[in-house]
């Protein structure tokens, strides 16, 4: 890794598409984040659906009960599926592979440096000699 984090050797181009590219992941890691989120809450839907199944069995309710429990708890939310599975899939075949091009890019054509894109624009937004806009580790300028 280069000790200035602008990469000056680098042309304009290159550090748009590295730029691009890591936004892209970015937005597919905020993407993976709701994934997860939705995991968690149908997960939590489901234990909640088992409670209101045995209030619904105490309070004499027990057709409604036996149908929410055979038809909805422990169900498929898509085909073939429960939601840890699809978090799984979502991981192994486009999140890793987004993760391993990115690496991949950054290995190849910025010696594996990170945020050039962004080091640049801060070296290009800051204000020089001002106590809060200091240019930072590995920021040289």
């Amino acid at each position: 890794m280069s000790t200035d984090r602008t990469r000056p050797d680098l042309d304009d181009t290159t550090v748009e598409a590295l730029g691009k590219l890591s936004e892209a992941l970015e937005t597919v890691d905020q993407a993976r984040g709701f994934l997860y989120a939705f995991h968690q809450l149908t997960g939590k839907a489901d234990r909640l659906l088992q409670e209101a199944v045995e209030l619904f069995g105490k309070a004499g309710a027990d057709r409604l009960a036996e149908d929410i429990a055979r038809d909805l708890v422990g169900r498929n939310v898509i085909a073939d599926r429960w939601t840890f599975q699809i978090v799984e899939d979502f991981d192994e075949n486009y999140w890793g592979s987004f993760r391993a091009y990115d690496a991949r890019a950054r290995e190849e054509l910025s010696g594996g440096d990170r945020h050039v894109f962004e080091a640049r624009m801060k070296q290009r937004e800051r204000t020089s000699g001002h106590p809060a806009h200091e240019a930072g580790p590995a920021l040289e300028g």
